[in-house]
């Protein structure tokens, strides 16, 4: 595998943290979620910060810790949703290594999302109908960032095949 830096982006519930996962075992290095990283740092949950600390607080803490992967050689990160909606991360994750946008529709989001709501603060007050409409805005307000990916995989081209390929074939 050729590939020694990977970024996965997306919505929530696009499935980065899996496939974070599953590509860590292919290329044989850490497979890490910023998110995760974030609660660790911070000894709080995702929700717990945004409620305490606030949205920018948070933003902040992921530019930080996000930074702390130029240090890594080899690795694949699962963004949080809008780690990469600030021009100063998406062009480090470009500088640094290749980005790969997972790009699933609404309805997939939706389905996988409504069963963890509770753990997501920006979508724990939302219903079905209204989670819909956040994402779909969410998804129009992130397009410009998201799309300045290397590389982007929607519905159902995101496989373990297509995943591959681009890792083999990305310098």
């Amino acid at each position: 595998m050729a590939a020694e830096k990977i970024f996965l982006i997306g919505m929530m519930g696009s499935g980065k943290s899996f496939w974070a996962h599953k590509i860590s075992k292919w290329i044989k290095s850490g497979g890490y979620d910023l998110d995760s990283l974030i609660e660790m740092s911070e000894e709080k949950t995702i929700t717990e910060i945004f409620s305490e600390d606030g949205e920018a607080y948070f933003r902040k803490v992921e530019t930080k810790l996000l930074k702390w992967f130029k240090e890594k050689k080899k690795y694949v990160l699962a963004t949080g949703g809008g780690a990469p909606c600030n021009q100063e991360n998406i062009d480090f994750m470009k500088k640094e290594g290749i980005v790969i946008w997972l790009d699933e529709s609404v309805d997939v989001l939706v389905e996988r999302l409504i069963q963890e709501k509770a753990h997501r603060p920006l979508i724990a007050h939302l219903n079905h109908s209204a989670l819909a409409e956040f994402l779909q805005n969410k998804m129009l307000e992130r397009a410009p960032f998201y799309k300045q990916a290397n590389f982007r995989l929607s519905g159902a081209d995101i496989t373990e095949a297509a995943i591959k390929k681009i890792i083999k074939n990305a310098s």
